[in-house]
Protein backbone atom coordinates (compact mmCIF):
# COMPACT_ATOMS: atom_id res chain seq x y z
CA UNK A 1 0.00 0.00 0.00
CA UNK A 2 1.52 3.51 -0.85
CA UNK A 3 -0.03 6.82 0.28
CA UNK A 4 1.56 9.61 -1.28
CA UNK A 5 0.11 13.52 -2.20
CA UNK A 6 -3.09 13.67 -4.58
CA UNK A 7 -2.41 14.93 -8.50
CA UNK A 8 -4.56 16.24 -10.97
CA UNK A 9 -4.63 12.98 -12.98
CA UNK A 10 -5.70 10.79 -9.63
CA UNK A 11 -8.98 13.36 -9.21
CA UNK A 12 -11.58 11.42 -11.67
CA UNK A 13 -10.52 8.21 -8.94
CA UNK A 14 -11.00 9.83 -5.73
CA UNK A 15 -14.28 10.96 -7.01
CA UNK A 16 -15.17 7.43 -7.76
CA UNK A 17 -14.34 6.66 -4.64
CA UNK A 18 -16.46 9.37 -3.24
CA UNK A 19 -19.43 8.44 -4.59
CA UNK A 20 -18.82 4.67 -4.00
CA UNK A 21 -18.83 5.66 -0.15
CA UNK A 22 -20.27 8.75 0.47
CA UNK A 23 -23.53 10.57 0.20
CA UNK A 24 -21.49 14.28 -0.55
CA UNK A 25 -20.52 14.09 -3.41
CA UNK A 26 -18.73 16.78 -5.46
CA UNK A 27 -17.87 18.34 -9.09
CA UNK A 28 -14.69 17.82 -10.09
CA UNK A 29 -14.01 21.32 -10.49
CA UNK A 30 -14.06 21.50 -6.95
CA UNK A 31 -11.34 18.49 -6.37
CA UNK A 32 -8.99 20.33 -8.78
CA UNK A 33 -9.51 23.39 -6.50
CA UNK A 34 -7.89 21.65 -3.47
CA UNK A 35 -5.49 20.36 -5.80
CA UNK A 36 -4.31 23.44 -6.89
CA UNK A 37 -4.70 25.78 -3.97
CA UNK A 38 -3.04 23.07 -1.58
CA UNK A 39 -1.32 20.52 -3.51
CA UNK A 40 0.60 19.55 -0.17
CA UNK A 41 -2.69 18.37 1.79
CA UNK A 42 -4.39 15.89 -0.03
CA UNK A 43 -3.40 12.60 -0.28
CA UNK A 44 -4.73 9.39 -1.24
CA UNK A 45 -3.98 5.36 -0.53
CA UNK A 46 -3.18 3.30 -3.46
CA UNK A 47 -3.17 -0.43 -3.80
CA UNK A 48 0.47 -1.34 -5.14
CA UNK A 49 -0.55 -4.94 -4.55
CA UNK A 50 -2.13 -5.49 -8.30
CA UNK A 51 0.18 -5.46 -11.27
CA UNK A 52 0.18 -3.30 -14.18
CA UNK A 53 -0.70 -5.03 -17.25
CA UNK A 54 0.59 -1.92 -19.34
CA UNK A 55 2.07 1.69 -18.92
CA UNK A 56 -1.65 3.20 -19.19
CA UNK A 57 -3.41 1.16 -16.31
CA UNK A 58 -4.35 3.98 -13.86
CA UNK A 59 -3.47 3.48 -9.75
CA UNK A 60 -5.70 1.54 -7.64
CA UNK A 61 -6.91 4.60 -5.56
CA UNK A 62 -8.77 3.09 -2.46
CA UNK A 63 -8.83 5.89 0.16
CA UNK A 64 -7.66 9.45 -0.26
CA UNK A 65 -8.27 12.23 1.99
CA UNK A 66 -9.07 15.53 0.51
CA UNK A 67 -7.93 18.44 2.57
CA UNK A 68 -7.47 22.53 2.72
CA UNK A 69 -6.74 25.74 4.63
CA UNK A 70 -9.05 27.78 5.41
CA UNK A 71 -9.12 31.04 3.55
CA UNK A 72 -10.58 33.67 5.86
CA UNK A 73 -9.05 32.64 9.28
CA UNK A 74 -10.86 34.03 12.56
CA UNK A 75 -7.56 36.38 14.16
CA UNK A 76 -5.51 35.51 11.53
CA UNK A 77 -4.69 31.94 13.16
CA UNK A 78 -3.82 29.37 10.24
CA UNK A 79 -5.97 26.27 10.72
CA UNK A 80 -6.83 23.40 8.26
CA UNK A 81 -9.94 21.87 7.33
CA UNK A 82 -10.59 18.38 6.08
CA UNK A 83 -13.23 18.13 3.56
CA UNK A 84 -13.61 14.57 2.65
CA UNK A 85 -12.47 11.27 3.60
CA UNK A 86 -13.20 7.99 2.64
CA UNK A 87 -11.81 4.37 2.15
CA UNK A 88 -13.14 1.66 0.36
CA UNK A 89 -15.15 -0.75 1.65
CA UNK A 90 -12.52 -3.30 0.76
CA UNK A 91 -9.80 -2.29 2.56
CA UNK A 92 -10.85 -1.02 5.77
CA UNK A 93 -9.58 -1.47 9.52
CA UNK A 94 -6.48 -1.41 7.66
CA UNK A 95 -5.72 1.68 9.36
CA UNK A 96 -5.65 3.94 6.52
CA UNK A 97 -7.88 6.36 7.37
CA UNK A 98 -5.74 7.44 10.34
CA UNK A 99 -2.37 7.46 8.14
CA UNK A 100 -4.38 9.80 5.76
CA UNK A 101 -5.40 11.78 8.22
CA UNK A 102 -2.14 12.08 10.04
CA UNK A 103 -0.02 12.72 7.04
CA UNK A 104 -2.47 15.83 5.79
CA UNK A 105 -2.36 17.17 9.57
CA UNK A 106 1.38 17.01 9.35
CA UNK A 107 1.53 18.64 6.34
CA UNK A 108 -0.65 21.77 7.43
CA UNK A 109 1.89 22.20 10.36
CA UNK A 110 4.91 21.75 8.17
CA UNK A 111 3.82 24.00 5.28
CA UNK A 112 1.41 26.39 6.67
CA UNK A 113 1.68 26.65 10.22
CA UNK A 114 -1.90 25.55 10.94
CA UNK A 115 -2.58 25.75 14.75
CA UNK A 116 -5.56 23.26 14.75
CA UNK A 117 -7.79 21.75 12.27
CA UNK A 118 -11.53 21.55 11.55
CA UNK A 119 -13.86 18.97 9.98
CA UNK A 120 -17.95 18.03 9.86
CA UNK A 121 -19.39 14.58 10.39
CA UNK A 122 -22.73 13.73 10.63
CA UNK A 123 -24.42 13.05 13.48
CA UNK A 124 -25.45 9.22 12.56
CA UNK A 125 -21.79 8.41 11.54
CA UNK A 126 -20.70 6.60 14.21
CA UNK A 127 -17.57 4.70 12.34
CA UNK A 128 -16.33 8.18 11.82
CA UNK A 129 -17.47 9.54 15.01
CA UNK A 130 -14.96 6.80 16.79
CA UNK A 131 -12.59 7.72 14.25
CA UNK A 132 -12.10 11.29 14.84
CA UNK A 133 -12.99 11.20 18.21
CA UNK A 134 -11.46 7.65 20.20
CA UNK A 135 -8.05 7.20 17.76
CA UNK A 136 -7.72 10.83 16.72
CA UNK A 137 -8.60 13.06 19.19
CA UNK A 138 -11.12 15.49 17.79
CA UNK A 139 -13.36 17.35 20.68
CA UNK A 140 -16.88 18.18 19.30
CA UNK A 141 -17.54 21.95 19.44
CA UNK A 142 -21.13 22.37 18.50
CA UNK A 143 -23.70 21.29 16.62
CA UNK A 144 -24.30 22.80 12.91
CA UNK A 145 -28.46 21.88 12.42
CA UNK A 146 -28.72 21.00 8.91
CA UNK A 147 -25.90 21.02 6.94
CA UNK A 148 -26.14 18.72 5.37
CA UNK A 149 -28.22 18.90 1.67
CA UNK A 150 -30.89 15.95 3.02
CA UNK A 151 -31.35 17.81 6.26
CA UNK A 152 -28.79 16.01 8.62
CA UNK A 153 -27.39 17.44 11.22
CA UNK A 154 -23.61 17.86 11.72
CA UNK A 155 -21.16 17.69 14.31
CA UNK A 156 -18.49 20.70 14.09
CA UNK A 157 -15.39 19.19 15.65
CA UNK A 158 -11.79 20.66 15.99
CA UNK A 159 -8.06 19.48 17.08
CA UNK A 160 -5.26 20.92 18.01
CA UNK A 161 -1.73 20.69 16.31
CA UNK A 162 0.30 21.84 18.84
CA UNK A 163 1.80 18.42 19.27
CA UNK A 164 3.36 18.45 15.90
CA UNK A 165 5.22 21.61 16.14
CA UNK A 166 8.75 21.71 16.64
CA UNK A 167 10.21 22.97 19.81
CA UNK A 168 9.77 27.01 19.37
CA UNK A 169 12.80 28.86 18.78
CA UNK A 170 13.05 32.27 21.02
CA UNK A 171 11.27 35.29 19.26
CA UNK A 172 12.12 35.31 15.19
CA UNK A 173 16.46 34.32 15.73
CA UNK A 174 18.13 31.97 17.06
CA UNK A 175 22.11 31.28 17.18
CA UNK A 176 23.16 28.47 14.85
CA UNK A 177 25.93 25.79 15.18
CA UNK A 178 29.49 27.04 15.01
CA UNK A 179 30.64 27.18 11.39
CA UNK A 180 34.37 28.45 11.49
CA UNK A 181 35.07 31.67 9.14
CA UNK A 182 32.62 30.27 6.64
CA UNK A 183 29.66 32.82 7.73
CA UNK A 184 29.50 36.60 8.27
CA UNK A 185 28.80 38.74 11.34
CA UNK A 186 26.14 41.43 10.72
CA UNK A 187 29.25 44.31 10.92
CA UNK A 188 30.92 42.40 8.64
CA UNK A 189 33.65 40.98 10.46
CA UNK A 190 34.64 37.32 10.36
CA UNK A 191 32.81 34.80 12.28
CA UNK A 192 35.73 33.29 13.58
CA UNK A 193 34.54 30.46 15.07
CA UNK A 194 31.66 31.74 16.57
CA UNK A 195 28.04 31.40 16.28
CA UNK A 196 26.31 33.18 13.61
CA UNK A 197 22.35 33.86 13.75
CA UNK A 198 19.58 32.23 11.16
CA UNK A 199 16.48 33.49 10.92
CA UNK A 200 13.28 30.77 10.67
CA UNK A 201 10.74 31.87 8.42
CA UNK A 202 7.55 30.36 7.12
CA UNK A 203 6.90 28.69 3.68
CA UNK A 204 4.04 27.69 1.95
CA UNK A 205 1.02 29.88 0.64
CA UNK A 206 -2.16 29.22 -0.58
CA UNK A 207 -3.29 29.94 -3.97
CA UNK A 208 -6.16 32.06 -4.58
CA UNK A 209 -8.82 30.43 -6.62
CA UNK A 210 -11.64 30.52 -4.71
CA UNK A 211 -14.26 31.70 -7.92
CA UNK A 212 -13.79 27.99 -8.73
CA UNK A 213 -16.22 26.35 -5.45
CA UNK A 214 -19.23 27.31 -4.13
CA UNK A 215 -18.42 28.09 0.03
CA UNK A 216 -21.57 25.42 1.39
CA UNK A 217 -19.25 21.97 0.51
CA UNK A 218 -22.37 20.11 1.29
CA UNK A 219 -24.50 22.10 -1.73
CA UNK A 220 -21.99 21.45 -4.45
Amino acid sequence: MDIRVLTPSDIPHVQSTNITNLPENYFMKYYLYHALSWPQLSYVAVDTSRPKRTPYDPPKIVGYVLAKMEEEPVNGIQHGHITSLSVMRTHRRLGLAEKLMRQSQRAMVEVFGAHHVSLHVRMSNIAALRLYQDTLGFTNEKVELKYYADGEDAYSMRMDLDFLREPTLDADEDEGDEVGDVGKKENGDKAGGKKVRQRRVKIGKGLGVGDLVERNESQV
